[in-house]
């Protein structure tokens, strides 16, 4: 069994007291004529060695680690009398690795919430814009309205139009966020059913067939699949296809195609939206899901977009335990791959 390290530090200083002492007892007795009595020195050099083992060992222990002890409990905030028995305070070594790893720790968390601090008020500055464009329009549209009482009807319904195209906007927005939170909560529970991703991809591909003739793009399966059944929520996994689709034709050349394909893996598949646009470039990718953030700002605006297409998908696919992941280069468009569960 190792001895502590007290019991090292108290043995060694025990040890050169007790030799330099008997050094120094030897050296006198000899100057001053006591040779026949040097016989003593060994008793006297044990009984000072014990002496100061235990002296110094018990000065150690309750006086220097007391306060140690103290200063170890003010540091890390712990109870020392709940520690396991296998800690051991007296071990110094082992108490500063405990402080490392709290310091490291506390540390680690200070650098999160700076982060997550950082995060708000992006996020905050993010909200406030994406409110007040449409806030602002409407706001202008309707003062136009009431200054211009002679206005001709057909100027006065088109800017009602528009203003109900930005009241649309704002309700996305806020529906988008509202959302967003409950996701955030937990207040969404998934009601998971066997499907088939197939004939949902089939119907999401009819339901914005009209906004792919709008930009002129084609959108298709990449062959004819055969059923292909997944255990998911069905009407989250239709939110994640439209929200992908839809974004692959905004994105698309005109004349471009987005292109869906299904892949079956081990114990999933994997559905990748893939398009031939834009692409996006390498330093886009990592903040792709955040909030609110976009490769190309004018043009994601101009489109009503809310910026929060993407963080839904990301958000609904981590309740479902599933990965999302993105692939692209610029000028050759991107790929949208996710995985969902076998049935």
């Amino acid at each position: 069994m190792k001895l502590k390290k007290t019991y090292y530090f108290a043995l060694i200083s025990a040890g050169f007291i007790s030799l330099l002492a008997a050094l120094l007892l030897v050296f006198f007795m000899l100057i001053y004529g006591h040779s026949r009595d040097l016989v003593l020195v060994i008793p006297f050099t044990f009984i000072l060695f014990f002496a100061a083992f235990f002296l110094i060992q018990y000065r150690v222990e309750h006086f220097i680690y007391q306060r140690i002890k103290k200063i170890f409990q003010s540091v890390t905030d712990w109870d020392i009398s709940q520690l396991p028995d296998s800690f051991n305070t007296s071990d110094l070594d082992k108490m500063s690795e405990e402080v490392r790893k709290y310091a490291l720790n506390k540390r680690n968390e200070i650098d999160h919430l700076n982060e997550q601090a950082v995060f708000r008020r992006e996020y905050m500055g993010n909200v406030a814009h994406e409110l007040k464009t449409p806030l602002f329009a409407i706001q202008s549209y309707l003062l136009t309205l009431i200054d211009g009482g002679g206005l001709d009807k057909k100027i006065k319904k088109k800017y009602l139009k528009r203003a109900e195209k930005n009241v649309d906007r704002l309700v996305n927005i806020v529906e988008d966020l509202d959302f967003i939170s409950k996701m955030d909560a937990h207040e969404i529970q998934l009601s998971k059913t066997r499907f088939d991703i197939v004939s949902l991809i089939r119907s999401s591909l009819d339901l914005l067939e009209m906004d792919a003739t709008k930009y002129g793009v084609s959108i298709q399966l990449f062959q004819d699949y055969a059923p292909v059944w997944v255990s998911a929520d069905e009407k989250r996994i239709e939110q994640v296809l439209i929200n992908l689709i839809s974004n692959s034709i905004k994105y698309a050349k005109k004349g471009g195609t987005c292109v869906i394909k299904v892949k079956e893996n081990q114990d999933r598949f994997r559905i990748c939206v893939i398009d031939e646009g834009e692409g996006i470039a390498p330093e886009h990718i990592p903040r792709l899901f955040e909030r609110f953030y976009r490769v190309d700002s004018s043009r994601s605006r101009s489109e009503g977009g809310s910026g929060l297409g993407l963080s839904i998908v990301k958000h609904i696919l981590e309740a479902h335990h599933q990965q999302i992941t993105v692939t692209s280069e610029p000028g050759k468009g991107a790929r949208f791959c996710f995985t969902l569960a076998k049935a």
